[in-house]
């Protein structure tokens, strides 16, 4: 198989730093956090601004690549299923996938609601939701 190279271009804030205790959505009790991004990348923020909603994609660098089957949400009750019928963070490719709302930019930092990823965690690309309209 081939392999490619990802780049980080910033990392979250958060007050998330035990994955045990962390939200598994959003919705489940996610706090605010900042993304905070490389100089460099500043051009790239460009356009984004408060209020709007992006996907954001991160590297889940405290996965377990080598699962492949869980018990959904952990919960031992259900049976296993394949990694790619869930969102589980441990996965070949750790890739997290996150709706988030931005509430404020300053500079290269971007606060933003309901980020249930952990503080340091590398950010790999922003992305804006796309809605009917755009």
């Amino acid at each position: 198989m081939t392999e490619y190279t990802l780049r980080a271009i910033g990392r979250v804030e958060s007050t998330l730093t035990d994955r045990a205790a962390a939200p598994r959505q959003p919705d489940e009790g996610a706090p605010d956090a900042w993304l905070v991004f490389d100089d460099r990348y500043a051009p790239a923020l460009d356009g984004l601004s408060p209020g709007t909603d992006v996907l954001l994609l991160t590297w889940l660098d405290r996965a377990d690549r080598d699962t492949l089957t869980v018990h959904p949400r952990g919960d031992l009750t259900r049976p296993r299923a394949g990694v790619f019928a869930t969102r589980a963070p441990d996965r070949p490719n750790p890739i997290g996938l996150h709706e988030v709302h931005i509430l404020a930019i300053d500079g290269t930092r971007v606060h933003v609601s309901n980020l249930e990823a952990l503080d340091a965690t590398p950010i790999l690309d922003v992305k804006p939701l796309l809605t009917p309209d755009r």
